[in-house]
C-alpha cells in the first residue's frame, strides 16, 4: 500500500507517454508546467502530479474529507491517503469523487519491528514509470476562494511477491488502461482493480534513501 513514493522521471516524459495513450499531455490552465526536481521520498501531505481527463494538475496527496459522511451519516474524520478498491465505488464517503492516475517510479514498504524495520523499494521490473489508480476531490473554502485539489491512491489485494512485505498494494494501471480508469464506467474501472502479474515488479532493499528529505 503506497505510503511513500519516489519519482525521478521528468514530468514532460510522463506527459508524452500519456499523450501516446490518448490522454491530455498538457497542464490545466494556471498550472506550472515545468519539471519538478527528482524526488526520492514523496510523503502524504505533499504535492504530486496527477493526470485527469482534462489534463495535468498538482494536488495534495491525502483527501481531507470536509463535509463527507459515512454510511451512518457521521462525518469522516481521518485523512484519506489510500482508498480500498472494494468499497471506493460504494461508500458514501466517496460520493462524487473524480478518477485520475498518479505517476511514480515506485514506492516503499517496511517490514520488521519498530526501530528494526527494513525498507523495501518496489518498482517496475522493466524500469518504466508506474501509474497508480487514484481518486480526486476538490474542496472549496466557504465564501469562495481557491479550490484545494486532493488525491488518494486506490488499493487492492497484493500480488504474491508483494504479499511477502505488505497485505495491500496500489492498483497499478497499464498505459493502455489509463483512459478506461479515468473516463470509463464504474464497472469498467472496477475491473482494473487487480494485482499486477508475478514478475512485473522489482523489489529490493532501500538502503540509500534520506528519509528526512523529500
Amino acid at each position: 500500500m503506497p505510503g511513500r513514493l519516489f519519482l525521478e522521471t521528468p514530468l514532460r516524459v510522463l506527459a508524452d507517454r500519456a499523450s501516446e495513450a490518448g490522454l491530455p499531455g498538457a497542464w490545466v490552465e494556471g498550472e506550472r508546467a515545468e519539471d519538478d526536481p527528482p524526488r526520492r521520498n514523496i510523503q502524504p501531505g505533499q504535492q504530486v502530479a496527477v493526470l485527469m481527463a482534462e489534463g495535468w494538475r498538482r494536488m495534495r496527496w491525502g483527501i481531507v474529507p470536509v463535509g463527507r459522511v459515512n454510511a451512518r451519516g457521521r462525518p469522516v474524520m481521518e485523512t484519506i491517503i489510500n482508498a480500498r478498491s472494494e468499497t471506493v465505488f460504494s461508500k458514501t464517503a466517496f460520493d462524487g469523487v473524480g478518477r485520475a492516475a498518479m505517476p511514480a517510479d515506485g514506492w516503499y514498504e517496511w517490514t520488521g519491528q519498530k526501530r528494526r524495520k527494513t525498507a523495501w523499494r518496489l518498482a517496475s521490473s522493466d524500469g518504466a514509470p508506474l501509474w497508480f489508480a487514484a481518486i480526486t476531490d476538490a474542496w472549496a473554502p466557504p465564501g469562495g476562494g481557491t479550490k484545494l485539489w486532493q488525491v488518494a491512491a486506490v488499493t487492492c489485494e497484493p500480488s504474491k511477491e508483494v504479499a511477502e512485505i505488505h497485505h495491500r498494494m496500489g492498483v497499478l494501471l497499464r498505459e493502455a488502461d489509463l483512459a478506461t480508469w479515468i473516463s470509463g464506467t464504474e464497472e469498467e474501472a472496477a475491473a482494473l482493480a487487480r494485482p499486477w502479474p508475478e514478475g512485473a515488479l522489482r523489489i529490493e532493499e532501500a538502503r540509500d534513501v534520506d528519509w528526512s528529505a523529500a
